[in-house]
């Protein structure tokens, strides 16, 4: 997709359609109503009929004879002035991308309104935000049906003294925008063309392309480092795991990395402790969290973070076999803590366990870790929050703004020492599940065994997988994250 912002008028500009937006409220309304009459006396019926009046995400289609060079205007609302955001613009933008796609539109323009309290390029980024991501769309494996009806060329139009800023944003949404695409491909890809080899092929590919360094440690590498949970949920599958290291280095030698680690469960049956049938398809994305983690180093480079960002990704699938680790199993993690299997399912903290025993060599100023860990989290907070948990206040609250400002909100919940009794073990020294009871807290209570620094977990059970598509999060595997973490890391 190719976004380029420009100086032109309504009418002068080249396009499939022009998108414009309105506000709601009877004074600016009846001035934008009047300014498209004049430019555009087509439009007056339409606008007569009472087909746009501004309200928030409504939409409204006119056509214009030869009064513009675009033939069709998209018509916008954003509710009133005073509520309107850049989440509001995301979605404004997406939604009138959206309806120009289904005219069959490839090319539109799109007219950057001033709202108050944001600027030039605050306006810019989000309008590209929306657009971009409202066009994603997986179809690699579609030979027939397939929608090809998706627009690929945006012109922000915008005036002189706005065009350097609204340059700036819409190509930084450009750059993060590819790191969400980049996830949403990944977690959506099936077992058989992403698993954890290809996993890493794909990592390494990335970094060549976006100018990031990627290791990988093979399985002799793994057992060399006593990563005992990562090769015990490992033990069932015949493909061996990985663990891939990516790096990012934006900023001054010596400064302390952030830390990104992203569970890499290509695919997750619940080994012995097996899932039903129904949507176990889904468990293709429980690589999410890596896929995000990649997807946040993809847009970090891209945009030359002045940061040092080192991801960590430890991957395998979760498979019932022979050789499958079973529920009474002990295992012994990097750190030398043991470990009771009490459920085989709960395999992503497995391995997150030793990724974050990995991730203590750094010396890291904070550990950021992305899963989709429980479906405690999932019952709690929906498809419409991420679970937040974690040993530092500074991030979490770093973390909170950031999710505030790209929508990708987060909430947080407790890590009492009161819960710890449920993953108490007899024979080991914890268990790998608490129960039914405060499953996401437990989970991240596990995880806390593993850590001696600043540290978060972010569990997107919910949010890495809606049901339903939103204006710019088409249905399917979100790419949650990336925004937010990249959000957070620019204002730290």
């Amino acid at each position: 997709m190719a976004v380029s912002c420009t100086v032109a008028s309504r009418t002068s500009i080249k396009a499939d359609a022009v998108i414009v937006f309105t506000v709601e409220d009877d004074k600016a309304f009846k001035s934008t109503r009047r300014s498209l009459i004049s430019d555009l006396p087509l439009l007056q019926p339409m606008l007569d009929a009472g087909d746009m009046t501004g309200k928030k995400l409504s939409v409204a289609t006119g056509y214009v004879g030869t009064a513009a060079r675009a033939p069709r205007f998209i018509l916008v609302g954003l509710g009133s002035a005073a509520e309107v955001t850049a989440e509001t613009l995301r979605r404004a933008s997406a939604t009138g991308v959206n309806r120009a796609a289904a005219l069959g539109c490839t090319q539109v323009a799109i007219e950057l309104p001033s709202v108050k309290g944001l600027s030039a390029e605050d306006v810019a980024h989000a309008l590209t935000e929306g657009a971009v991501l409202s066009q994603y769309s997986f179809t690699k494996y579609k030979t027939i049906n397939k929608n090809n009806k998706l627009v690929g060329k945006f012109t922000l139009i915008t005036d002189e003294a706005s065009l350097a800023k609204a340059r700036k944003g819409a190509k930084a949404a450009e750059q993060v925008a590819a790191g969400v695409i980049v996830a949403r491909d990944l977690a959506n890809a099936p077992n058989n063309e992403i698993y954890p080899q290809t996993l890493a092929s794909a990592a390494r590919a990335l970094g060549r392309k976006y100018g990031f360094k990627v290791s990988v440690l093979d399985k002799k590498k793994i057992t060399e480092l006593k990563m005992g949970g990562l090769l015990g949920v490992n033990q069932g599958s015949v493909r061996p795991p990985v663990f891939i290291i990516m790096e990012h280095n934006g900023g001054p030698k010596g400064q302390k990395p952030i830390v990104l680690v992203g569970k890499g469960i290509t695919f997750d049956t619940g080994g012995i402790s097996i899932k039903p049938a129904a949507g176990m398809s889904d468990m293709k994305g429980d690589m999410h969290g890596a896929a995000s983690v990649i997807g946040t180093l993809v847009a970090a480079a891209n945009m030359g973070l002045k940061r040092n960002i080192i991801g960590l990704v430890p991957s395998t699938e979760n498979m019932p076999s022979g050789s499958a680790m079973v529920p009474g199993d002990i295992i012994s993690f990097m750190n030398g803590k043991t470990a009771e299997i009490d459920n085989t399912d709960a395999e992503g903290r497995l391995i997150l366990a030793d990724a974050l025993c990995y991730a203590d060599r750094y010396k890291p100023e904070a550990v950021i870790d992305l899963a989709t860990l429980t479906g405690a989290c999932l019952v709690a907070l929906g498809h419409v929050t991420t679970g937040m948990m974690g040993t530092d206040d500074a991030t979490m609250r770093r973390l909170e703004k950031a999710g505030q400002r790209t929508f990708e909100r987060v909430c947080e919940l407790p890590l009492y020492e009161e819960y710890e009794e449920l993953i108490n073990s007899d024979v080991a020294d914890i268990k790998n599940s608490g129960g039914r009871w405060a499953g996401t807290i437990t989970a991240g209570l596990f995880l806390k065994h593993f850590v001696t620094y600043p540290w978060v977990h972010l569990d997107i059970a919910g949010t890495s997988n809606p049901p339903k598509g939103g204006p710019y999060v088409p249905k399917g595997h979100s790419g949650v994250g990336v925004r937010l973490l990249i959000n957070a890391i620019q204002n730290w």
